[in-house]
């Protein structure tokens, strides 16, 4: 093994798993490098959890030279972390494993995982790349380009269907009405940044109900606004169904609303909970609200912690 080789960061080809791994790597100071788990047939469609040699299921993104420290997001890549520590390297799981947590030197968890032990640190929101320093580049590059829409200016972040909430045409045409309801009623400029998630039909209502008021819709050519947006914003509304981007809008200095939509999940109302405590997010009725607010950033004190307990 050697100490030479930067840390990895672990996970599926997911940019919100990508995400929280490498916040946390880099609010530690590391400079790690990315290795893209790409299981190979059968293991592909056999949950990781159940392969016999996690290692040789995904050979092609563990190959030598191990560093001594890896981090991973994602139940595939705690099966991978679990099988890498038996290689004598230290590891670090973001969200909960769902496998014996003592195969791990630190677990990085949401409460709303409702985990627990000796090596578990839990967190309020999730993980993420939002930094005041990055806020302040992006909103340079996009303060001129942004500039033309009205102030108070809302960002809205949209995310998707996924299984427990449902952001369809039907929500997506009552949401697209309270936008354009709101930016005509309290005078405010709206830009919206649809996820690759967003159901292309919802996000074309929204930019036919926002278009008569001024409001503008990405539409995934040039640069992706989305930290701009959150650095620019006056308010941030964001769809329900995504912890990572209302995580990510709490980490601002912007309120946050978060807009309803049908379905339910007992951890999302966990994980609302002490924001909605602490009246850094709001639910969304489609009006203009402002209140005092600070950041809510815990990926600093994962890090923190990350680094006493492992002496990095």
């Amino acid at each position: 093994m050697s100490d030479v080789a930067a840390p990895w960061v672990i996970s599926e080809g997911l940019a919100g798993l990508r995400a929280q791994a490498l916040g946390l790597a880099e609010a530690a100071g590391l400079s790690p490098e990315m290795r893209e788990l790409k299981p190979a047939a059968p293991w592909k469609w056999i949950a990781a959890k159940l392969w016999p040699n996690p290692l040789s299921a995904v050979a092609d993104a563990v190959r030598a030279p191990l560093p001594s420290l890896a981090i991973g997001c994602g139940g595939m890549a705690g099966a991978v972390l679990a099988a890498l520590r038996r290689q004598s390297m230290r590891v670090v799981q973001v969200q909960n494993p769902r496998m014996d947590i003592n195969r791990f030197d630190l677990i990085i968890a949401n409460h709303h995982d409702e985990l627990t032990g000796p090596n578990v640190f839990v967190i309020r929101t999730a993980l993420h790349r939002v930094t005041p320093v990055r806020l302040a580049a992006e909103a340079d590059v996009w303060r001129d380009r942004l500039a033309p829409y009205r102030r108070p200016l809302v960002a809205v972040l949209l995310g998707g269907s996924n299984g427990r909430y449902r952001l369809d045409r039907d929500a997506g045409a009552r949401l697209a009405a309270d936008l354009a309801t709101m930016a005509q009623r309290d005078k405010v400029g709206v830009v919206v940044t649809p996820s690759r998630r967003t159901d292309p039909a919802v996000t074309d209502l929204i930019r036919t109900a926002l278009a008569p008021v001024g409001g503008w819709v990405w539409d995934f050519s040039g640069e992706n606004p989305y930290f701009g947006m959150l650095a620019l914003a006056d308010l941030i509304v964001v769809t329900l169904d995504s912890v990572s981007m209302i995580s990510e809008a709490a980490a601002t200095t912007a309120p946050v609303m978060f807009a309803p939509l049908p379905g339910s999940w007992r951890k999302q109302e966990l994980f609302l909970q002490p924001l909605l405590n602490e009246d850094r997010v709001r639910p969304f009725r489609g009006r203009f609200e402002t209140w005092p607010v600070a950041p809510m950033n815990d990926t600093l004190a994962a890090a923190a912690e990350m680094r006493r307990r492992l002496g990095i």
